[in-house]
């Protein structure tokens, strides 16, 4: 049979590679780099390459699971349907909204069903139980965002392409593709930063793949880079070269306030803390300063810690005082084809951003972007009275490998009262659901990156038919089917009144944009013109027709739509980056706010470090690896063979000191529990710094993963303390735990 060759966007991580996918007979017979891609030109990792493996691996759920005596069996769609509307339709009428739980986990911000079609699930549920994995990831980003933005969605990214110098603080770029920074070949652009005379410094405990490919590494203590970007920052001001540049002016407010906010994080003063020496930080601030193109990028180490949200502040705040946000080169924001597009003359500003509206019921957590810390969904399933979580639905997540205490989390689950899982595993959360909906593969469904182009460091845009047709509903029937079931309108209810709501609501604001190129035109006129589409592409086809580069229906001629994305195979490439602080400000003000009192409060928590003695003790972080992103990529043996990964790095002087051996199996014990790893000696760690990757630990029973329960692992998040979170975010302080160690009996 004729082969047929299909470009699809890798779905794998936030990378957003072009692969050509090349069918035979039905199967995939070879996936390589896409090298016509406009953004990622040819470039694969080792993930991109086994989507054929995933889609074809035994284990991966094709029909409805329902567990009855204990037991997961197959149903068909109605009959599972059925059954989540018996279950949680009762529950929440009896107990109420807050009764039942959603948990969102990270595969849902690669999916067009997650960014589309999890709003209206959230809504129909109206629970304030809403947690996902933002709070084990990159909440604090948010949160800085907000304060200082005004706009927990405007992040801004390192433009990797033409800067000439990049500091880069908890991250691994060279593993983990990048993070918060779609940047397809981020080996390569680093690289490139280099060839043409830039300078590249990594910070981290370890002397990780990108440390070594850098210019410089920097060996930090865990859970002080809040302090040692504050220093930095306080040096910049120190030396009076401090200025957020002319691009900027009437845009920033509370500069004045910076001096004495970052007075006592001086060079010196955070140097035995941080294990940086002052000259190294003041030297290091210079050449930030210096007026070369410069970008700080702060990520995932960073942010999981206890002081996570400063850390991201203090280093957006570190690229304004040194004339580098909003600058070509230096940190900018993206321009998502999807988004809203400018409107002129319309002044910087909005409704600002704040936190707190409600609390959890049991420890009373702040809420932040209308979730609630997951750290604290086992004390609210654990914890009698009103408002009790008695039933949990979770979307494409394992909260059990994935969140703090995970141990105490399991313990909960079990005692529910109904739990509903939309995912393609019977893995060690899922195996207590009561009911498992298993969605496409992800060669059965379209893809579009709703969530990563507004993090990218080329404005570009996709589209990415399916492969195969699915062998069961679309992944947005779900969720849309979910939400009518807990809306009470029944199992049998037709999705396409969610659909109908959805098309609704984005032709509304795309009419009401005042002063925007749609304004005043008839949203049913927009529905209409749209109504040919299938679902979901109806929805993209709306918001990139009314996005930036759109062509306002008709009146922008060549402009972007469904039509001229499925003419583009390989991409549209809409350009570099363009400054546009004053598009994204929401703040009150119509500025840049670095005075906002929480921060301010949180930066004298911070000080009150200085005044303790410097850790002596271990402590534990975390780490990635390329084949390995999330937890269920690891029941695909081409990812997981080899030498095991699953170990405890300790440096040769730890090793001796506490009487480890390479190769022998060490006890981890912290404040709430302890596993058992075998230990890796290695003088890439930082002395008192040992390190377990994340995502393992798959020996538990009643799950369905021959693979990964050969190359189990274990769960590193049986080590950490869900009592320990930023207190600005909730995230959770994943790194930086103190743990002791000894050698296994």
């Amino acid at each position: 049979m004729t082969a047929t060759v299909h470009h699809r966007t890798c779905p794998l991580c936030e990378a957003t590679c072009g692969l050509e996918i090349e069918v035979a007979d039905g199967a995939v017979r070879r996936i390589r780099g896409d090298r016509d891609d406009v953004f990622s030109h040819g470039f694969i990792c080792p993930k991109g390459s086994t989507l054929k493996q995933l889609h074809d691996d035994p284990d991966r759920l094709r029909r409805p699971l329902v567990r009855r005596d204990g037991v997961h069996v197959e149903v068909s769609w109605e009959d599972a349907f059925a059954e989540v509307e018996r279950l949680l339709v009762p529950l929440r009428e009896r107990h109420g909204a807050d009764s039942v739980a959603l948990y969102l986990g990270n595969p849902n911000a690669h999916t067009i069903a997650g960014a589309v079609f999890g709003r209206p699930l959230i809504q129909a549920l109206g629970t304030k139980n809403l947690y996902s994995a933002s709070t084990v990831d990159q909440m604090p980003r948010h949160v800085s965002s907000g304060f200082l933005y005004g706009n927990p969605g405007a992040m801004p990214v390192p433009d990797l392409d033409r800067t000439d110098y990049l500091l880069m603080l908890g991250a691994d770029p060279l593993e983990s593709n990048g993070s918060l920074c779609t940047a397809p070949d981020f080996p390569g652009r680093l690289a490139a930063i280099r060839a043409r005379g830039g300078r590249v410094v990594v910070v981290d405990p370890r002397r990780s793949r990108s440390a070594e490919a850098a210019d410089e590494h920097l060996s930090i203590r865990p859970g002080t880079d809040a302090l040692w970007l504050c220093a930095l920052a306080h040096a910049v001001l120190d030396a009076g070269t401090a200025g957020p540049g002319s691009h900027l002016d009437g845009l920033v407010s509370g500069l004045d306030a910076l001096p004495a906010a970052l007075a006592p994080f001086s060079p010196e003063a955070v140097a035995d803390h941080c294990g940086i020496d002052a000259g190294t930080t003041r030297r290091v601030a210079a050449e930030l300063a210096d007026g070369r193109r410069a970008a700080v990028y702060t990520r995932i180490g960073t942010h999981t810690a206890a002081f996570g949200t400063l850390s991201s502040w203090a280093g957006d705040v570190l690229t304004l005082v040194t004339g580098n946000l909003d600058r070509a080169g230096g940190m900018m924001w993206a321009t998502p084809c999807h988004g809203r597009p400018p409107v002129p003359g319309r002044p910087p500003g909005g409704r600002g951003f704040r936190t707190g509206r409600w609390g959890s019921r049991v420890s009373g957590r702040p809420e932040v972007r209308s979730e609630l810390p997951v750290a604290v969904l086992a004390e609210e399933i654990e914890t009698p009275g009103e408002g009790k979580v008695r039933a949990l639905v979770t979307v494409a997540g394992n909260p059990a490998r994935s969140t703090p205490d995970s141990a105490r989390l399991e313990r909960a689950l079990a005692d529910l009262d109904a739990m509903v899982s939309v995912d393609i595993y019977l893995n060690e959360t899922t195996r207590h659901a009561d009911v498992i909906l298993p969605p496409p593969s992800a060669l059965e469904k379209s893809h579009f990156d709703f969530a990563f182009y507004g993090l990218s460091v080329r404005n570009v845009a996709n589209w990415s038919a399916p492969v195969f047709p699915a062998e069961g509903p679309g992944e947005h029937e779900i969720l849309a089917r979910l939400a009518l079931i807990v809306a009470g309108q029944g199992a049998a209810a037709d999705p396409e009144v969610i659909y109908g709501l959805i098309g609704a609501q984005l032709a509304q604001q795309a009419t009401s944009q005042e002063g925007g190129p749609l304004a005043g035109r008839d949203p049913d006129e927009l529905l209409a013109e749209v109504a040919h589409e299938p679902v979901p592409e109806r929805f993209i086809d709306l918001m990139v027709r009314s996005g930036p580069y759109g062509d306002q229906f008709g009146a922008v001629p060549g402009g972007l739509s469904m039509e001229r994305l499925r003419a583009a195979p390989h991409g549209v490439d809409l350009g570099p980056l363009e400054p546009r602080a004053a598009e994204v400000l929401r703040t009150t003000s119509g500025t840049i706010e670095l005075d906002r009192p929480e921060v301010l409060d949180d930066l004298r928590r911070l000080a009150a470090v200085l005044d303790e003695e410097p850790a002596d003790g271990v402590v534990l972080v975390g780490r990635r690896h390329l084949r390995s992103n999330n937890s269920w990529m690891h029941n695909l043996e081409v990812l997981v063979k080899g030498r095991p990964r699953c170990t405890l790095l300790v440096h040769p002087e730890d090793a001796e000191r506490l009487g480890l051996t390479d190769g022998a199996e060490a006890v981890v014990r912290s404040a709430v529990g302890e596993v058992t790893a075998p230990v890796e000696v290695t003088d890439r760690m930082r002395p008192g710094v040992v390190s377990l990757p994340h995502g393992w630990g798959h020996d538990a029973s009643g799950t369905r993963l021959e693979v990964a329960a050969r190359h189990a692992g274990v769960n590193s998040n049986m080590l950490t303390d869900g009592s320990v979170l930023d207190p600005l975010s909730g995230n959770c302080a994943l790194n930086a735990i103190p743990v002791e160690l000894a050698p296994a009996p």
